[in-house]
């Protein structure tokens, strides 16, 4: 079966970005100048998934607001005869079929994606946490998403993003045992969300992108709560490793979390440089800030 669906978990509080976030949702904080929430968009959209679910939360409304047209807004830009603006904001209302549905109570990242059950239906489908962007790739790199749906295809099996991490790190993410049956793909013997560095498996951790079987719903929904005392996916892409296998895909591209300040700050400026029309300025500024540095 195509897969043509995302589901884009946006209903936790962010707490990282306070006071930011406070009165603006943490996925549409700018990165450069666009939110972290529509490069995900994006990104599902290079892949194919045109029907896309976002789970949201109260106080939320702004990021439906963002993938709407805005009427008075494009009236005024036509005006002013700023015809490219207007047209990248028609683009954004454009991307792909947007859908939301909200998670009423903070149950944790497991119980965000049982809310997507409805919706989906019995097809597979991908899971894309917004608080990591992977960018459009440059020259002969390899795309994320479109890998884990071919690899989803052709083994008929539940795939997840994971990449390695310094040894220390492991702790902070779902960590996998892996057993590789060929190049950067490997069977999830094993999965554990927040290890301790004693129990940690191995260094290759789950990094926010998941093509799953349907049936990850019904082991949600027989998942009690975890780590944090939330339940978490990672113990329901465990059941479905015990029942009926999955696989692991490392990726070895480009994935910035801008979910964590510093991390944020990072992606900005790479993403600046990166920029048409920014690029070129912003390195030479950063080139006269680091000389004044030294």
């Amino acid at each position: 079966m195509t897969i043509r669906k995302a589901v884009i978990p946006a209903a936790g509080l962010g707490t990282r970005f306070l006071p930011a976030s406070k009165a603006i949702p943490k996925e549409l904080i700018p990165v450069v100048d666009k939110p972290g929430v529509q490069y995900v968009v994006e990104e599902a959209v290079r892949a194919g998934l045109d029907d896309i679910l976002i789970i949201t939360s109260r106080s939320k409304g702004g990021i439906a607001d963002h993938f709407d047209r805005s009427l008075e807004l494009e009236s005024h830009l036509e005006s002013a005869g700023k015809n490219e603006l207007l047209a990248e904001v028609r683009a954004v209302a454009e991307l792909a079929q947007v859908h939301y549905v909200r998670q009423k109570e903070p149950l944790g990242f497991g119980h965000a994606v049982l809310m997507a059950r409805e919706h989906v239906g019995d097809e597979p489908f991908a899971v894309m946490v917004p608080d990591e962007i992977v960018p459009a790739p440059l020259g002969g790199e390899a795309d994320l998403m479109p890998a884990m749906v071919e690899i989803y295809e052709r083994l008929n099996r539940s795939v997840i993003a994971v990449q390695e991490v310094p040894h220390e790190e492991i702790v902070a993410y779902g960590a996998i045992d892996p057993e590789f049956v060929e190049d950067k793909v490997a069977r999830i013997k094993d999965m554990i969300e927040k290890p301790s560095l004693e129990e940690a498996p191995s260094d290759l951790a789950s990094r926010g992108r998941y093509v799953l079987s349907p049936d990850i719903f019904d082991a949600l929904a027989k998942t009690q709560a975890g780590a944090g005392g939330e339940i978490q996916l990672t113990d329901g892409i465990k059941k479905l490793a015990d029942e009926q296998g999955a696989y692991a895909y490392v990726f070895d591209g480009v994935m910035m979390d801008v979910g964590k300040k510093l991390e944020y700050l990072k992606a900005t400026v790479e993403l600046a440089l990166a920029h048409d029309d920014l690029g070129k300025s912003f390195k030479d500024y950063l080139a006269q800030l680091v000389a004044g540095l030294g």
